[in-house]
């Protein structure tokens, strides 16, 4: 599926996509990753989906605002198409005013159109936004937000288990 040249890929994916989307295929130096790895590059406010060996398709991201980053391995647990939202204890307790739910689907709910949980634990996921001006940004809780677009088009390559490696 993805046998064409990188030039010719970015090309193509640009081409089909909207332009408040981010993704583009690109190259990855970094060998360690096996195809079907969402590797996050913090600092650089970057998801790749691994697609082929030395090959990714590079997603715009935000990121946990200073003091609510972290790094290491987990792992796809959850996939949600519409998600509703119960805030956690600490964005409830710096936003009182919060309902203790949000449904899915709507305009104040902070996870977009879809949700691809990251676990052991449940405290983080990669998930849309309905706050686009936010992405390319250090602005959650330690959460991942792409635009809705985006994560559409990453949670139709993930699975249970693929595993999701947080670099600084």
């Amino acid at each position: 599926m993805w046998k064409h040249s990188l030039a010719g890929g970015a090309i193509a994916v640009a081409l089909s996509i909207g332009p408040t989307e981010a993704r583009e295929i690109v190259g990855l130096r970094d060998a360690r990753f096996d195809p079907g790895t969402i590797v996050i590059r913090t600092g650089e406010r970057k998801l790749y989906f691994v697609v082929a060996p030395g090959e990714a398709i590079r997603y715009t991201i935000a990121v946990g605002k200073a003091g609510k980053q972290w790094r290491g391995v987990k792992y796809v647990e959850e996939l949600q198409v519409d998600p509703a939202w119960a805030p956690p204890a600490e964005v409830k307790r710096d936003n009182p005013r919060l309902p203790d739910v949000i449904p899915g689907g709507s305009p104040r709910n902070p996870m977009g159109a879809r949700v691809i949980g990251l676990g052991p634990g449940g405290q983080y996921a990669i998930h849309g936004t309905n706050m686009p001006q936010t992405i390319g940004t250090a602005a959650s809780y330690g959460c991942f937000r792409m635009h809705n677009q985006d994560v559409i088009d990453l949670y139709a390559r993930v699975r249970m288990g693929t595993p999701v490696v947080v670099l600084p």
